[in-house]
């Protein structure tokens, strides 16, 4: 019988990813009545509802996976545990590709390569969110992979009549898990990291070049460049706490009956809750239907 702090946990955490599923839910109606009311929509609006949908579906996944693992249900946790890693790893790719996306669209590098992708990634995008999903499906692969591997070691081996070849299996699977995340979330960080840098220093490059002509406050390009930084900034603070939480987790034994490992949970997800609210205050069309509703 859990106890009652674990219960407690066990409750935020519910409620930290019902409150998130409502979220990206608001995210999801409004901007497919936009898509349906106008027949298209703008290609950073395609990534935000992917990412909105993607991070819908992760907290339902989660939450399910959390309690088949309470109750004992293992081999059922280990088959949605799979989704979870095909839809965490898009989430990982999506903010990758929202990233790059803003850093193309916005940054005033004078380079060849730069015009190209200016010209180029908006009518890229589809083929971004298709990248995505394949790389979403390859860490459903691998993961899938890993628990096949352990799973005929164990029965090869007699798992409960050795323990040293038990501590084995669990050190494999371990690291395992371990370099297959570092593979498929490490690359799309980076990817995100050198996004914002480049923005960085395209604001810093912009205001010095403005400098002696006095820009007003509401100079187009440098209001542009405060948004996308000010919105991924919030994004890079979840999203490495995020990160790190995974790492850290896949690392460490998940004792289920924990209450430290449903307060990392209600952490981790309540970082994906608060990086849903900025995603939403920092978008035009949803910040103006959040205030309708309000």
């Amino acid at each position: 019988m859990p106890s009652a702090l674990t219960l407690i946990f066990m409750v935020l955490f519910c409620l930290v990813s019902l409150a998130s599923m409502l979220q990206n839910g608001f995210m999801i109606i409004v901007l497919a009545r936009e898509w349906m009311r106008n027949g298209a929509l703008p290609a950073a609006d395609m990534i935000v509802v992917s990412l909105a949908f993607s991070r819908f579906c992760l907290h339902g996944i989660a939450i399910l996976a959390n309690l088949l693992a309470s109750f004992d249900f293992c081999y059922q946790a280990n088959i949605v545990g799979i989704l979870w890693d095909f839809n965490n790893t898009l989430i990982f790719w999506l903010t990758a590709c929202l990233a790059i996306f803003y850093c193309v669209k916005i940054s005033s590098f004078s380079h060849p390569v730069l015009f190209w992708l200016k010209w180029r990634i908006s009518r890229s995008v589809p083929r971004l969110l298709l990248g995505s999903l394949i790389m979403g499906g390859l860490s459903a692969i691998l993961s899938a992979t890993g628990n096949v591997i352990a799973t005929q070691m164990i029965i090869s081996q007699g798992f409960y009549e050795n323990c040293t070849f038990g501590h084995m299996i669990l050190d494999f699977y371990r690291y395992y898990y371990l370099s297959h995340a570092m593979l498929m979330w490490f690359t799309p960080f980076f990817l995100f990291l050198v996004s914002l840098i480049f923005l960085m220093f395209s604001l810093y490059r912009h205001v010095g070049k403005m400098r002696d002509h006095r820009p007003g406050p509401c100079d187009p390009r440098i209001q542009a460049h405060s948004m996308a930084l000010k919105s991924l900034t919030f994004f890079f603070i979840f999203y490495i706490l995020f990160f790190l939480s995974l790492i850290i987790s896949s690392t460490k034994n998940k004792a289920t009956e924990s209450y430290w490992y449903w307060a990392r949970e209600v952490m981790i997800y309540l970082g994906i809750s608060l990086n849903s609210i900025t995603l939403v205050l920092s978008n035009p069309k949803l910040r103006k239907a959040l205030k309708m509703r309000l």
